[in-house]
Formats: structure tokens, C-alpha cells, sequence
């Protein structure tokens, strides 16, 4: 489809972050294999990941909250652009601040790393009962194994924070956490009580 392999390149060119292929493709596989179809996206950047998730299925929707405001004009149009309006939609703030009260069967975190804890605890009551909440940039380029990749300060401290995120999720008893090595790192988690989440996807 021309115009996603354009959102695609435009991202790439001016360095917004979007899902890596392998990464994409395994939320996709997620998505089809658990017959999800309402998903909760914080982080929209361009609207990428959120027109691939709803092209899967025309049944699924999407909400998405994006508090860059380019950004989130840029989503709007791409998703206008690609006759999804009525599937996907976008709300401009703080995913910290925003309230919502629907419920997911897949809640995807991709927004501002340091604050994947509080982005979990907020919305986790936004799950379905079997539904999951998908983590993106475990790996953060390498560097959450190896720290000695980077010697920027600030990116230090970014990186030590998603080691907090990922002690945080092992030592949760509310729910189960599993760790792929798909695009940057995925983590994938459900509630303790709900089915086992299926290995096969790894």
C-alpha cells in the first residue's frame, strides 16, 4: 500500500520514532492470533502503528493518545488520508492526565520511556479480562543490556529507568510478564489469572 510505505519513509527521514518491521509484525500476529479489537495506543507519533493495527481487521478500532501537537496533526492527516477516521481515534494530550473509561483487549505502550511504569499502572483498569498490555523499546537499541553503549548522561538515566520498568514487571504479582526480542524489545503482559500468554509468537 503506497501511501503506508510513505508514512513509513517520512517518519524514517525526519527521525520519528516508529515499531521497527519485526516488531510490527509481531503486534500484528498478536493482534490476529487473540482476536483483538479494541486497542488502547499511548504514544500515536504519525498514526504508523495504529493505521497497521486497524487495517488487519476492519473490525478493530483504535483510540490513541499523542501529546506532541505536530505530531499529532500529522496522524490526523495520515489517517484521513488512508479512510480511517471512523476506525481510528486520536486525542491530543498528556496520557498521563487523560482519563478514559472503555475497555482494551490490548493496551500498547509507546510513548515516553521513563514513564512506562506510570503509563501501566494508569490504564491497567482499562483491560479486559484476558486482554494485554504490550510494551515497545525493552531494549532500548542495546543499551538496557549494555549501558557501556552510550555515554550521554541524560540517555543513562533514560536507560536505568526501563530497567526499573522491567524489575518492575517481574516482580508484579498482578500480573505475567513475557520478554521477546522482536523489534527493540517487547514485553507482553497478562493478568496472572487470565490464560497463559502463548510462547509460539516468540
Amino acid at each position: 500500500m503506497t501511501q503506508l510505505i510513505d508514512i513509513k519513509k517520512s517518519a524514517r527521514k525526519y527521525a520519528v520514532p516508529i515499531l521497527k518491521d519485526s516488531g510490527l509484525i509481531f503486534i500484528c500476529e498478536y493482534i490476529k492470533k487473540h482476536n483483538v479489537k479494541r486497542i488502547l495506543e499511548i504514544g500515536t507519533a504519525v498514526g504508523y502503528s495504529a493505521i497497521n493495527f486497524a487495517l488487519l481487521d476492519e473490525d478493530i478500532s483504535v483510540s490513541s493518545i499523542e501529546n506532541d501537537i505536530e505530531r499529532y496533526h500529522e496522524a490526523v492527516k495520515n489517517i484521513n488520508d488512508m479512510e480511517l477516521s471512523d476506525r481510528i481515534t486520536l486525542y491530543l494530550g498528556d496520557a498521563l492526565n487523560f482519563n478514559i473509561d472503555d475497555k482494551f483487549d490490548l493496551i500498547f505502550i509507546d510513548a515516553a520511556k521513563a514513564q512506562y511504569i506510570k503509563f501501566f499502572e494508569r490504564y491497567k483498569n482499562n483491560l479486559t479480562e484476558n486482554g494485554a498490555i504490550i510494551a515497545d523499546n525493552i531494549y532500548f537499541h542495546g543499551m538496557v543490556q549494555d549501558l557501556s553503549l552510550t555515554h550521554n548522561y541524560s540517555t543513562k538515566k533514560l536507560v536505568k529507568k526501563i530497567r526499573k520498568f522491567i524489575d518492575f514487571l517481574k516482580a508484579n504479582k498482578e500480573f505475567t510478564t513475557v520478554f521477546y526480542d522482536d523489534g527493540d524489545g517487547i514485553s507482553v503482559s497478562k493478568r496472572s489469572s487470565s490464560t497463559n500468554i502463548d510462547n509460539s509468537l516468540e
